[in-house]
């Protein structure tokens, strides 16, 4: 297994003032702290026999996904050198992850080396966020000639933000409605306005006579 790792800036601080100690500048309301994407590529080659993949293969490939502990927010696709393509193989990989939850990622990035004749390389690409300089109390807060924002503005928003979000990758272009069923997506507004509410109808009669006390 290669890991590679990508970097992607989402937003690049040093175009603003005073992003830095010292004489604190920035006037605006957007901070100077942005999140910062890391994109980690991680890589398996798996032989193939005949086109398939042996079962020896697919518990090796178990074993990776399960020590990766693949989630949501991971991509992962298959780079098959092969000018036929082993349909059959790359079903059973398929299979494997869809069991997971997840879905094949059509984009294949670049990695490192070439796959050997009759393997399949299965490539998982992990992203990561964070804002690096966060905490910043280099400047003070007591006073401020030039109107400007804290230098510590806006840390704990997008470190909160970086560390919640599910796939780093949509902080920089957002998420793709592609693969969304709208069917699923207004199943409770349909179930909320169809269904008939719970006080409708005649009230149960319930007596208060009987029982043990008098």
């Amino acid at each position: 297994m290669n890991k590679i790792a990508t970097w992607t800036t989402l937003a690049i601080a040093a175009t603003l003032a005073g992003c830095t100690g010292g004489a604190h500048s920035n006037t605006g309301l957007d901070s100077v702290h942005q999140p910062i994407v890391r994109n980690s590529i991680y890589q398996f080659d798996v032989a193939t026999s005949g086109g398939e993949l042996p079962p020896s293969e697919q518990g090796r490939l178990q074993g990776w996904l399960d020590a990766m502990g693949v989630r949501y927010g991971d991509r992962i696709s298959i780079e098959d050198p092969s000018p036929y393509g082993a349909s059959v193989a790359q079903a059973s990989i398929r299979a494997m992850i869809e069991r997971r939850g997840m879905l094949l990622s059509n984009a294949v990035p670049v990695t490192t080396g070439t796959v050997a004749p009759g393997s399949l390389r299965v490539v998982v690409t992990r992203a990561t966020a964070s804002v690096p300089g966060c905490p910043d109390w280099s400047s003070k807060s007591s006073i401020n000639f030039n109107n400007a924002t804290s230098s510590n503005y806006g840390c704990a928003t997008n470190s909160n933000l970086a560390a919640m979000v599910a796939d780093p990758n949509d902080l920089i272009k957002g998420a793709s409605n592609d693969r969304q069923d709208p069917a699923s997506a207004t199943r409770a507004i349909k179930t909320y306005r169809e269904r008939p509410p719970t006080g409708a109808g005649e009230l149960k009669q319930t007596s208060t006579s009987g029982g043990g006390n008098q």
